[in-house]
């Protein structure tokens, strides 16, 4: 009834084999000294950046603000178990009552 249609994969454009290497010998003559190594790569520049500088206000507030997260975070992780705890015991004392209340009508 309904069949997706499949793309088709696209044919490559341009070159598709890689470049040839090309090289090109060269004479070694005696007396000659060996090509120098490369040069050590120049030393990076300090960053520009600021450093940061924690100020004694600074630090009672990040450890304020780290202390509230971690008991909010507490306080909803708490909240959730609550309401998983008491949504078991309802459960149960419904099936506790579903129980009583079919094993009654056995017994009549």
């Amino acid at each position: 009834m309904l069949r997706p249609k499949l793309p088709t994969m696209p044919q490559p454009t341009g070159q598709v084999t890689p470049p040839a290497v090309v090289i090109e010998p060269t004479t070694i003559t005696p007396g000659t000294p060996p090509p120098s190594a490369p040069a050590a790569p120049a030393p990076v520049p300090a960053s520009t950046r600021p450093t940061v500088q924690l100020t004694p206000g600074t630090a009672l507030a990040l450890v304020g603000g780290g202390t509230a997260v971690v008991l909010v975070v507490g306080a909803v992780l708490v909240s959730m178990l609550l309401a998983v705890a008491i949504t078991a015991a309802s459960v149960a004392v419904c099936a506790v009552v579903l129980r009583s209340l079919l094993t009654s009508q056995h017994r009549r």
